[in-house]
């Protein structure tokens, strides 16, 4: 493996891009990124030879999105992107918690991730990564920036306990549908721990809807008391009506399209393509890329 020196400036830069907006100590935002204070000095100083392996150089850079190639595709503000970034707002300055169910592929992950890189003590948990009870707990500690290392129990309680200390924090607990049952009812545990002084926001796909509503309407331990303290409601964003639905893809699709082509006479032909196969973002992403 032989890094560039190129890669390894623009990670440089990501952490400490990611930096300014996290609340905590230098110590404590090493710790999030999996390093010691020490090497992250070195980073601050602009040292990028010899001061972590190649492994970590990677992992860093997965985790904060750094693109090897710019594949010189624009964020659009789309109709998803407004309300994403009002909810976010919302949820982080009133310390409020919502849960956002919508349809798969309207970029719901893409502008979250896009929104929150400008918000301070935001933090983004991907539980597609962190199934089970103890991934995502330690995950989530790293994340904030706290030792996931030792006992679980104490992670647990510091973990809770040092979300309290950070000024107006907010988690994005993406991917929820895929969180196993131990972890959701752990996450109750924590709202309540941060209730008041945490904002939370739940994204998922039907697979989320339908675990809640199975939870709910089976008795099962854990599941209302979650949806009540994510305000008794799920957040969605595209209508349900065919016609109102059409309107909404076609505009959705239009403004992706017209930030991402050169040829806007494309345009309308690829909307309705798109809008005739019933396919999402993904997939027009590809049509554009492939010059169609």
């Amino acid at each position: 493996m032989n890094l560039t020196k190129q890669f390894k400036e623009k990670v440089r830069e990501a952490i400490l891009e990611k930096r300014e907006n996290y609340g905590g100590s230098d110590a404590d935002f090493s710790k999030s990124l999996g390093i010691n204070s020490a090497i992250y000095s070195r980073l601050k100083k602009g040292e990028t030879d010899k001061i972590m392996s190649d492994t970590v150089w990677i992992t860093i850079g997965r985790e904060l999105q750094v693109k090897v190639f710019e594949d010189n595709w624009k964020v659009a503000r789309t109709a998803v992107y407004d309300e994403i970034e009002d909810n976010l707002s919302f949820c982080k300055e009133l310390s409020r918690s919502m849960v956002l169910v919508d349809d798969c592929g309207i970029g719901k992950s893409f502008c979250t991730k896009h929104i929150i890189k400008k918000m301070k003590n935001t933090f983004y948990v991907d539980c597609s990564q962190a199934k089970s009870k103890q991934l995502f707990i330690r995950l989530l500690a790293k994340t904030v920036g706290i030792d996931n290392q030792g006992k679980y129990y104490d992670v647990l309680a510091n973990l809770k306990y040092y979300i309290t200390t950070l000024e107006k924090p907010l988690i994005v607990i993406d991917e929820a549908g895929d969180l196993e049952y131990s972890a959701f009812v752990e996450l109750k545990g924590i709202w309540n721990g941060t209730d008041g002084v945490c904002g939370w926001y739940m994204i998922g796909a039907d697979g989320l809807r339908a675990k809640i509503q199975k939870g709910i309407s089976g008795k099962k331990v854990g599941f209302a008391e979650i949806f009540s303290r994510f305000s008794d409601e799920f957040i969605k964003l595209v209508p349900n009506g065919k016609e109102d639905r059409q309107a909404y893809y076609s505009d959705l699709i239009g403004t992706v399209a017209i930030a991402n082509m050169k040829d806007q006479s494309k345009i309308k032909p690829l909307i309705k393509k798109c809008l005739d196969k019933e396919t999402t973002l993904r997939y027009l992403e590809t049509l554009i890329k492939m010059g169609a």
